[in-house]
């Protein structure tokens, strides 16, 4: 969850400890002030594509075995 979204779900768990109806909050002041936190979050900027050339055959090779390595490694329970 990025910073954005953390400081949007603070505001709107103050706004709801402040202005709950059953903490004396008014009722119609509450509902306008939920659709307003429900409103769709601005969308984010698209992610960057990252394009990489194909390597060559040793190279493919011994990253290929890392990871297998590394899959094993972590699949071990002990």
């Amino acid at each position: 969850m990025d910073e954005a979204e953390r400081l949007r779900r603070a505001q709107r768990r103050r706004f709801i400890r402040e202005h709950h109806p059953d903490r004396g909050g008014d009722p119609v002041e509450f509902r306008a002030g939920l659709r307003r936190f429900e409103a769709p979050a601005p969308a984010a900027a698209p992610a960057r594509v990252v394009v990489v050339a194909d390597q060559r055959w040793p190279v493919s090779a011994v990253s290929s075995a890392l990871r297998s390595l590394r899959r094993r490694r972590r699949a071990r329970v002990r």
